[in-house]
């Protein structure tokens, strides 16, 4: 079950690094990826919270490395997919992990940013316009992740893997 669960957290790595690449959300230092929260989700439903946050946090850095990504992604990432998996977990529904990934990177994972932005000298950056970006970002990820995993759940494929 773990060489399973490893595989799809690389999988979901490569597909992460590849699409955060494709579509960015840029507000001053921050770089918002809707496709780490479309992974995110899919983590919180294939592969559980740990293998989902190794994924987070590998993802952030390599993105940090290919210029895609920032600091502010580890905070985001990290607690959404945390939520997302908590949420599926609990409630056992596909809705409830695009909704935890909303509240963890979106509205958590915002405010977690701004201690992390006074460190890293943005103390001008404003509360608001981050929330929403983060919001945006998780909400458009979600929903497409959702999307996706309604279709593999009625083409009876989701059931094969959980």
């Amino acid at each position: 079950m773990k060489t399973k669960k490893l595989t799809l957290t690389a999988i979901f790595i490569a597909i992460n690094v590849v699409l955060s690449s494709i579509i960015v959300i840029p507000l001053g230092p921050i770089k918002a990826a809707p496709m780490q929260h479309l992974i995110n989700v899919l983590c919180a439903v294939f592969v559980g919270p740990w293998f989902g946050l190794a994924q987070a946090f590998i993802s952030s850095i390599l993105r940090m490395i290919f210029g895609t990504g920032s600091f502010f992604a580890f905070p985001g990432s990290m607690i959404g997919v945390l939520l997302a998996s908590g949420f599926y977990y609990y409630r056992k529904h596909l809705f409830m992990a695009a909704v935890g990934e909303v509240i963890g990177t979106g509205i958590i994972g915002s405010i977690m940013c701004i201690p992390l932005a006074w460190v890293l000298g943005f103390s001008n950056l404003a509360i608001k316009p981050l929330m929403l970006a983060f919001i945006v970002s998780s909400v458009i990820g979600a929903i497409i992740s959702y999307i996706i995993l309604m279709i593999l759940k009625r083409k009876g494929i989701l059931k094969r893997y959980l």
